[in-house]
C-alpha cells in the first residue's frame, strides 16, 4: 500500500526525492503519512483538496481488497 501512494505522489510532484510515506497501524487501521517538500504540497493536496481526495480514494479502494482501513494523512 505504502508503494502505491509513494508512486502517485512522486508522480505529481517537482521534488519526488524529498517524497517520503511513513506507514504505522493505529487501532486497526493503517495509516500512512505523506511529507513532500515545501513547494510541493499545494500540487499533493491541488485545488480545494481534489488530489488530496483522490489519493484517499484509490488507496481505500487498495484497501478495500484486504477488508482494512486506509488512512493517508499529507504532513505539511
Amino acid at each position: 500500500m505504502r508503494e502505491l501512494v509513494e508512486f502517485l505522489v512522486r508522480a505529481l510532484v517537482e521534488h519526488p526525492d524529498k517524497v517520503e510515506v511513513e506507514e504505522f497501524e493505529e487501532d486497526g487501521d493503517l495509516v500512512l503519512e505523506v511529507t513532500v517538500a515545501e513547494d510541493d504540497l499545494g500540487r499533493v493536496i491541488g485545488r480545494g483538496g481534489r488530489i488530496a481526495n483522490a489519493i484517499r480514494t484509490v488507496a481505500r479502494a487498495a484497501g478495500a481488497r484486504d477488508d482494512r482501513r486506509v488512512i493517508v494523512d499529507i504532513l505539511d
